[in-house]
């Protein structure tokens, strides 16, 4: 658990920020940033007004970036520094705020598809021991018919042609993924699989559960994700800062139990806050609506959160939530809500535990545009409500309390339904019933109170004067 849900501060003021592993070198900005790529695409796009996302490790380096650029192009640029939510998604609304017409993102990136904005992701290019690595890759796999398909972070893609060149030869099985940043991809060919932005052709007859994976980038949220969503391939890394190649040991088994843990929660809550996670994310507002017919059917309350990055401090303030389902991309998805008064779960691990025909399966989803209603690969539409009577209970795992698993029917209506509705005084005044008001009043503090009416009328007095630290009348009375 936090220590606290509050702080004074002190935290944010001597907090460092973190360098990135390998900076860019001051000499050499113009490869790095790939300043030619960037004035292609403003110049090509016709843009006059473009914003420029930097992550914290690579703020130090905007404003030459920024005058190269206007130099170059001839359009205005704006530097984004903060985000609102993760720094791997483009901030979309920060650069309509500044009325740009389109975004360079630099740095790591989740590859997520924007909603409004043309964008042109500029990852950096860290250095990365190509022979090193293919040696790691041998040791790894001496097999030479091994089926491994090869990922690596964002910031060692460009260096992936070298190491194809090198492997290919000698592994006649081996896969390389491709990045697709150029929107969302297309409709998927038979054996093509398309995830957080790679792209990759199974040739292998049982599938992707015949290969196994090599990642290169350092551990992280990344690795987490991939090894979770393909927890049937074994994966190997290797770490370009560190230059070792290991076979990853994380438990995937424990990992999922500890998610499905979270879905034992998600079934017992009966309020639950949705944390708006991202506002750029193409089909956000599509799972917001999704997510509250979901609950609404399942006969829980919900309340939306735009909180912007969340902490154990700014949820603490919603005792009255049960659990709290995040809606942000892949990478972020996957919150490690340990110190948290309250769970955090995905919008996949919600449905797992309200929608009754969605079943375990192994599979583990972690990008929610595969659940959108349409022609996502992974929705599936919500059973017809059955009587109350009919239902089969279910017995809770964590309380052993008895809970309800049925659906209910979709209102025909925006008005509240009879079950929120209670006599507010004797004059058969209708009130409609908030759990978080209901939580309120069971409260013994409940904040500043008015209390009109109860508070005796008194005429004013001149108060003190001075600063907090030394009154005007105080030490008076000292000699």
């Amino acid at each position: 658990m936090a220590v606290a849900f509050s702080s004074d501060g002190v935290v944010a003021l001597q907090r460092e920020l973190r360098l990135a592993a390998a900076p860019a070198p001051r000499g050499d900005l113009e490869g790095f940033y790939e300043m030619g790529r960037a004035t292609a695409f403003v110049r090509d796009g016709g843009f006059h007004k473009v914003a420029l996302q930097f992550p914290d490790e690579l703020l130090a380096d905007a404003a030459a970036v920024a005058a190269r650029m206007e130099a170059a192009t001839g359009a205005e640029m704006f530097v984004l520094g903060d985000t609102t939510y993760g720094s791997c998604c483009v901030d979309e609304v920060a650069a309509e705020h500044a009325g740009a017409e389109a975004v360079l993102h630099y740095g790591p990136a989740c590859l997520s598809p924007c909603r409004k904005l043309p964008v042109l992701h500029i990852f950096g290019q860290q250095p990365l021991d190509v022979g090193r690595c293919a040696e790691a890759f041998r040791d790894l796999y001496p097999e030479r018919q091994s089926r491994v398909v090869v990922l690596s972070d964002v910031v060692y893609a460009y260096a992936m042609d070298e190491l194809e060149q090198q492997l290919c030869p000698e592994y006649p099985n081996i896969i390389f993924s491709r990045l697709v940043c150029a929107g969302p991809p297309g409709p998927a060919l038979p054996g093509e699989e398309q995830k957080f932005g790679r792209q990759f052709l199974v040739e292998a007859p049982g599938g992707l559960q015949d290969y196994a994976m090599f990642y290169i980038g350092a551990e992280g949220l990344a690795l987490t994700s991939f090894m979770l969503t393909w927890n049937r391939c074994p994966f190997s890394s290797f770490n370009p800062i560190t230059s070792c190649g290991r076979h990853e040991t994380l438990n995937v088994n424990r990992a999922l139990m500890r998610r499905l843990y979270m879905v034992e929660r998600a079934r017992d809550a009966r309020v639950v806050g949705i944390l708006v996670g991202t506002l750029g994310v193409a089909g956000y507002l599509t799972l917001l609506q999704h997510l509250r017919e979901l609950l609404c059917r399942a006969g829980k309350r919900s309340y939306t959160l735009a909180v912007g990055k969340p902490n154990p401090a700014k949820l603490a303030n919603f005792l009255e939530v049960d659990i709290f389902v995040l809606v942000a991309c892949a990478q972020n998805s996957l919150l490690d809500s340990s110190d948290f008064y309250r769970p955090i779960v995905t919008p996949y691990e919600l449905e797992l535990a309200c929608n009754p025909a969605r079943e375990w399966t192994g599979n583990y989803i972690t990008d929610f545009r595969d659940l959108l209603p349409g022609s996502a690969c992974a929705h599936i539409e919500l059973p017809t409500a059955i009587p109350a009577a009919e239902a089969i209970p279910d017995i809770s795992l964590i309380t052993g309390d008895m809970r309800a698993t049925h659906l209910c029917d979709p209102p025909t209506s925006q008005l509240p339904c009879s079950t929120a509705l209670a006599c507010r005084d004797q004059t058969q005044a209708l009130a409609e019933i908030s759990p978080a008001a209901s939580f309120l009043e069971s409260r013994s503090w409940r904040g500043l109170e008015q209390q009109l009416g109860q508070t005796p009328v008194s005429k004013a007095v001149q108060g003190r004067r001075g600063i907090a630290i030394a009154y005007e009348d105080e030490g008076c009375d000292q000699p």
